[in-house]
């Protein structure tokens, strides 16, 4: 299960750079682990840190209020690169719920809605105006509401923007693709019943 995604008022990043690919995202030598904990503090660990390990303090990541970010803007075809999913973990570990681009790679895009990531996608231009209004820091927070489809910018105008309603559905529900199967549960029992009483002959499968 993941947590549901109805409304999202928060800090966004604006990360003012296209084609930033999966391996920018979460580097490649931080890919030994199976758990979608701890990635946040690897996340754009290539950009974030210096060779000692030290955090670079022009990225937009390590400085206030930004350090707190849940949404994060950036440019042209996100997420390319390789398929790795932790990239949406690092993201999601990190607190970001919603990332807005005027572009996405495909499977970046599908992973995100499989971990609970809402990726919106709108024009260049107002991707631009989003984040100039996130870079007014704190006091100038987007709100993000799935339920209605806009984003709220801080003057109050609201941009519409469009979504699969399947993907929504679940996004809003919190279900991932396990979750959609046990909402099956009952069935799949009956069927499971239903074959041990006609076929005993095969092996019992628990669910």
């Amino acid at each position: 299960m993941m947590d549901k995604f109805t409304e999202l008022t928060a800090v966004a990043a604006p990360m003012p750079e296209e084609n930033v690919d999966t391996d920018q995202i979460i580097p490649a030598r931080f890919l030994k682990t199976i758990k979608r904990t701890g990635l946040g503090e690897h996340l754009f660990a290539n950009l974030r840190y210096g060779a000692d390990g030290r955090e670079k303090p022009d990225f937009v990541l390590n400085r206030e209020p930004y350090r707190h970010a849940e949404i994060l803007i950036t440019l042209d075809n996100l997420g390319c690169g390789s398929s790795r999913e932790h990239a949406p973990w690092a993201l999601l570990d990190f607190g970001i719920r919603c990332v807005i681009a005027p572009s996405f790679a495909d499977i970046f895009h599908n992973n995100c809605f499989k971990n609970g990531i809402l990726p919106i996608q709108l024009p260049r231009e107002t991707c631009e105006m989003l984040m100039d209004d996130a870079r007014l820091g704190a006091n100038a927070q987007l709100r993000v509401d799935l339920v209605q489809q806009v984003v709220v910018r801080p003057d109050g105008q609201e941009i519409a923007f469009e979504v699969d309603p399947f993907r929504r559905e679940l996004l809003l529900e919190g279900l991932d693709d396990i979750g959609q199967t046990l909402q099956h549960g009952d069935a799949i029992t009956t069927f499971e019943h239903g074959r041990d009483e006609t076929k005993p002959w095969m092996p019992a499968l628990a669910f």
